[in-house]
C-alpha cells in the first residue's frame, strides 16, 4: 500500500520514515470517503425499498375489500406499538450497559489511581448517570404502551 501510494504520491522517500502514518491516514481516507458513504446508502436503498413494498402491500389490501381497511389500520396500529415497544427495550439496554459502564469505571479509576483529592474517579459518575436518566424516563416518564 505505501508504494501505491508513493506511485501516486510522487517519491517512496516521503513514506521511507512514516510508513505506519501513512498507512492509517490512507485506510482513515479510505474508510471516511468511500466505505461509511457507500454503506449509508446502501441502507437508504433498503429502507426505501422496504417502504415502497409495504405501501404498495397495504394499499392492495385496503382496496380489495370493506374488511381489508380495517385489518390495514389494525396492522399500521401494531406495527407502531412495536415499534414503540423496540425504543423503550433499547433505551432499557442502553441505560443499563451506561450504569455498568459507569460503576466499573469508578472501580478501575479508583484502584488504578488511588482515592486522593486530585483522583479522576468521579469521573464514572457521568455515563452512570446517563444510564439512569435513560432508565427514568422509560420507568417513570414514558407514555405507556398500548
Amino acid at each position: 500500500m505505501i508504494h501505491l501510494a508513493s506511485v501516486v504520491f510522487g517519491s517512496e522517500e516521503v513514506f521511507a520514515s512514516m510508513g505506519l502514518w501513512a498507512f492509517l491516514s490512507i485506510g482513515a481516507i479510505a474508510l471516511f470517503a468511500v466505505f461509511i458513504p457507500l454503506v449509508s446508502f446502501i441502507d437508504s436503498r433498503r429502507k426505501e425499498r422496504e417502504a415502497y413494498y409495504k405501501a404498495d402491500t397495504m394499499r392492495r389490501v385496503a382496496e380489495s375489500s370493506g374488511e381489508g381497511s380495517k385489518a390495514v389500520l389494525e396492522l399500521l396500529r401494531e406495527e407502531s406499538r412495536q415499534e414503540q415497544i423496540k425504543k423503550l427495550e433499547g433505551l432499557k439496554i442502553g441505560g443499563l450497559i451506561n450504569v455498568a459502564v459507569g460503576v466499573s469505571l469508578i472501580f478501575f479509576l479508583r484502584s488504578l489511581i488511588g482515592g486522593a483529592a486530585a483522583s479522576p474517579y468521579l469521573c464514572g459518575l457521568i455515563p452512570g448517570l446517563i444510564g439512569v436518566a435513560m432508565l427514568v424516563y422509560v420507568y417513570a416518564m414514558a407514555r405507556p404502551v398500548e
